[in-house]
Formats: structure tokens, sequence, C-alpha cells
């Protein structure tokens, strides 16, 4: 065999995991990455549960994940990720608005936040610039967190919610989207007691008169908030 041949392999395309519940979605966004020279899917899955056995045996250079995943969310995928596989690194893909969702985000591990209405353009530079070591989010997010770091704005639009642990927080998602406590509790896998202790707990931290003020309200919030 020629030596000089041999020699001329490129470097290794970056793995990347793709983590969605919508069959569709996770096809075209592996059929833009598959048109790259450098980057390769090595794996598509649904949920949080399946991403981690997948990171396991794939070894992805970077998992893609929605936030909205059937039983664990991907706000738990990201904390599970960041303790399992540190050096792994996630970008999240949402329909949510990034002013709620992506200084939680970030803080949670993730190295970007990128919503749903970008172009594959901007997916495709989203993914290198993580690959690459580097955050991650839009221009005008970054320009938030700059103003936020120099106390020159609230930390998110979303700021009210932002007083709330990341527990509370999924609580409180869950309670917008009209979900009763034992519910909560079954997908949670936390008693129905914890989690009117987290309510109870929301409820002080928000400032509200009580749980039927926190169900109006959180529902109102999933509303605004919600980018579907």
């Amino acid at each position: 065999m020629n030596k000089t041949s041999s020699s001329r392999k490129g470097p290794r395309r970056k793995r990347i995991l793709i983590v969605d519940d919508h069959p569709m979605m996770r096809y075209g966004i592996a059929q833009l990455i598959s048109q790259q020279t450098d980057l390769e899917v090595c794996g598509e899955q649904q949920d949080a549960q399946g991403a981690l056995a997948a990171v396991n045996a794939s070894k992805p250079d970077l998992v893609l994940a929605e936030l909205n995943l059937p039983g664990k969310s991907g706000l738990q995928l990201i904390h599970d990720l960041k303790t399992e596989h540190p050096d792994v690194g996630v970008l999240v893909l949402s329909r949510h608005d990034e002013a709620v969702y992506a200084e939680r985000v970030l803080r949670s591990g993730a190295r970007g936040y990128l919503m749903k209405s970008a172009d594959a353009e901007t997916l495709i530079e989203a993914l290198r610039s993580v690959l690459a070591g580097r955050l991650y989010v839009s221009e005008a997010m970054s320009a938030r967190i700059v103003d936020m770091l120099a106390g020159r704005g609230p930390a998110t639009v979303g700021s009210t919610v932002s007083v709330l642990s990341e527990r509370e927080f999924e609580v409180f998602e869950l309670v917008g989207q009209g979900w009763a406590t034992s519910e909560i509790a079954l997908h949670l896998h936390i008693s129905a007691k914890t989690v009117e202790t987290h309510r109870l707990h929301i409820v002080a931290r928000l400032r509200l008169k009580g749980t039927s003020d926190l169900t109006k309200f959180a529902i109102r919030w999933m509303r605004a908030h919600d980018g579907g």
C-alpha cells in the first residue's frame, strides 16, 4: 500500500448523539449533520434513559438534546451527563424561549442553547462552537448575560421563576401543564408528600397567596413562555 495515500485520511469526524422525542425532527437534523465533512451522527434517542445508555455505548463528543422528553426531563439529563460523562458536551435545541431557559440550562452544565426556530447554518455553527470548547447562545442572549453579570438587568425575562431550584422548577412546569400531585409524584419518582412540600416552597418563593394561586400562575406562565 502506498504510504502517502494511507496517510491522507482527514481528522476524525466529531460524533453527535441526537436526543428528541419527535422522529421527524431527529431525521431532519441527522440529514443536515450527515452533509458535513467534519460531523457525523452516532445515534438517535427519544428519551433521557435511552440517551444515557447510548452515551455509554457510542461515546459521542456531543449530545444535542431537547428539553421536553418523556420520563426524565432534558434538564435532568444534563445533570446526569455532567456527573457521569463530564467530557461530553451538551447543546440544547429546544422550542422554548431562550430568555427563560438558556441561563438555567447553562447553569445545569450544558454548553449552549439554541431555539428550534434557528436556521440550519446557525445549528451547524452552534455544534462546531460547542465542540471547540466554547459556549454558544444567540447574540441577544449573550448581551442579556453580559448585562446580568454587569448588574445592569435581570438574569432573564423569566426572572420571576429564576429563584426556583431545578426540582422546584420541574414541579412548577408540570403544575402549569395541568398535572395533578399524584401524576407529578409518579413522573418524578418522588412521593406525593414531597410534591406538596415543593409546591409550598414554590408558593413562598414566588410570594403567592396559596397553592390555588400557584396553579393559576403556573398555567399562565407556561402559556406565555411555551414556544409551541
